[in-house]
């Protein structure tokens, strides 16, 4: 994602992105069917539902890189005094910078943008870091590929673990490279003379040698589409193969992760949106792992069992966030998106972003669910206003914080995660065995209109002393809500209402 639309920074690259994926995609376009949600809670039934986890048997362990979000140095809000103890408490662990598209635009030096070499913003670098370390989380940076060279990206390495000793572990070469222009479509900013896969890989072994001449310790991502969204499976004129099928041939035995993005409806056209296809969508993560997974094995030689798979951006649309964006709705796609990428492997999922923007121009349609007339991919609001339109105060959460937050009640880093089902195909359940021994299950209530009443009987092994019980949905007033209940028979019963995320931890045996 490259930028936000707001009065502080109006970026160009982002518009360029609407535009040339709009060309894309009008070609792949599938009507998405309007589903009608609940006018009131007491239309609702409330159905049975029944939970079975797998204590004995995992599917790994939640990294410690697992909970990220992405950060702009053209954010105004980022150093505002709340911003670490929310990030904190929504279990922020990594922090992604400088922001997408702006980082190949990015020169940390001086702190400015290109085309015209105009100050980026307040966030510069050492603000950045200040803010990281308040939040008790680690950095991930993105290389300045478009129009950086392999010797600024070094002296970055060298200036913030070397001067700085920030030890900033991850690094990305370039953000979104194959929307240079390679492919057609073009939001991407970069400035070498020659574009596609063969070019960046060859150049993004320059970069890694010139980074890990600095410091070897360091983790080098390289930027790979990912599998069944364009363009993957693309193969443009002059080249013999795809993006990730070239980039890999020439750099897989150098690079450390690859990193990929997914904007879940992207094959919707931002104003084809529909709820149920927003929260359906990840059930297409397992074969996307699967495909790049079979690649890094086909192209990494020795070391691709070391070779990690991060998520560096991830959000609902890719452009033109409308009203489904700021509703639980997207909440509930978070909760499911992160838990399901990181059971199937992956070792970092950031959403995009912390502050964003209003945007008024998105699909604001009434077979949306929710009530706003704006969209704003963060998860904190900017406080912006549009046309007489205005979001709640700077910082105050949107559902997707609330969200980030619950999957933090459910896992911490080096948690097992466990395998898990439901009976109802509208209740999702994600399981893992907390350090402690607990058992603790998330479920995602994706039904409109319903609530279900819930047996966890099956969901832990013999009895239990109680539970901690986490609600947030769409009745929520505000924030998560915290009850605790006793006795065996109180914990393994839960009723989840209509579009809630509901995390029960276990306590002890009875």
């Amino acid at each position: 994602m490259s930028g936000k639309a707001s009065s502080y920074y109006f970026s160009t690259q982002w518009l360029r992105r609407l535009i040339a994926l709009t060309a894309v995609l009008l070609g792949m376009l599938t009507v998405a069917m309007a589903v009608p949600f609940s006018a009131s809670a007491s239309s609702a039934a409330t159905l049975p539902a029944k939970i079975t986890v797998n204590a004995q048997q995992g599917v790994g362990h939640i990294p410690a890189t697992a909970l990220g979000v992405n950060n702009a140095v053209w954010d105004p809000h980022l150093q505002d005094a709340v911003v670490p103890s929310l990030l904190r408490q929504a279990g922020v662990r990594v922090m992604r910078y400088p922001g997408g598209s702006t980082s190949d635009t990015y020169h940390w030096q001086t702190n400015t943008i290109e085309p015209n070499n105009t100050n980026a913003g307040a966030n510069d670098f050492d603000a950045f870091m200040r803010v990281v370390h308040q939040t008790g989380a680690q950095a991930m940076v993105t290389a300045n590929y478009g129009s950086g060279t392999p010797a600024e990206a070094a002296a970055w390495v060298k200036y913030a673990n070397i001067t700085k000793h920030y030890h900033v572990q991850y690094w990305e070469i370039g953000n979104e490279i194959y929307g240079n222009g390679s492919y057609g479509a073009n939001w991407e900013y970069d400035t070498h003379a020659q574009k596609g896969p063969a070019t960046y890989a060859n150049n993004a072994l320059q970069f890694i040698s010139a980074m890990k001449a600095v410091d070897p310790t360091i983790k080098i991502g390289i930027v790979l589409t990912m599998p069944g969204d364009w363009p993957d499976g693309v193969v443009a004129s002059g080249d013999t193969q795809d993006w990730n099928h070239t980039v890999l041939s020439i750099v897989g035995s150098k690079m450390d992760f690859a990193a990929v993005h997914w904007y879940a409806d992207y094959a919707a056209i931002p104003g084809n949106e529909s709820d149920v296809g927003l929260l359906g969508n990840t059930a297409a993560i397992p074969g996307k792992v699967a495909t790049l997974h079979s690649l890094i094995n086909q192209y990494c030689g020795s070391k691709a069992g070391q070779v990690k798979i991060d998520v560096t951006e991830t959000n609902s649309v890719p452009y033109n966030p409308g009203k489904q964006t700021v509703s639980v709705v997207n909440a509930l796609f978070l909760d499911d998106d992160y838990m399901t990428w990181l059971e199937n492997g992956v070792n970092n999922v950031d959403w995009w972003d912390t502050h964003n923007g209003i945007v008024t121009y998105g699909n604001n349609s009434p077979t949306l669910f929710g009530d706003t007339a704006y969209g704003d991919y963060g998860m904190l609001s900017a406080g912006n206003s549009d046309g007489g339109v205005s979001e709640p105060p700077a910082n105050t959460p949107f559902p997707t914080y609330y969200g980030l937050q619950m999957v933090s009640h459910l896992v911490q880093p080096y948690n097992r995660m466990l395998t898990a089902s439901s009976n109802q195909s509208l209740v999702t359940v994600h399981a893992v065995r907390q350090l402690d021994g607990s058992i603790a299950v998330l479920l995602i209530n994706k039904d409109p209109n319903n609530s279900y009443s819930v047996d966890l009987s099956q969901a832990h092994p013999g009895h239990v002393a109680g539970a901690t019980v986490y609600s947030y949905g769409a009745n929520s007033s505000g924030g998560i809500t915290v009850t605790h209940v006793m006795g065996n028979a109180a914990a393994n019963a839960q009723t989840i209402a209509p579009y809630s995320l509901t995390t029960v931890v276990f306590s002890g045996d009875d």
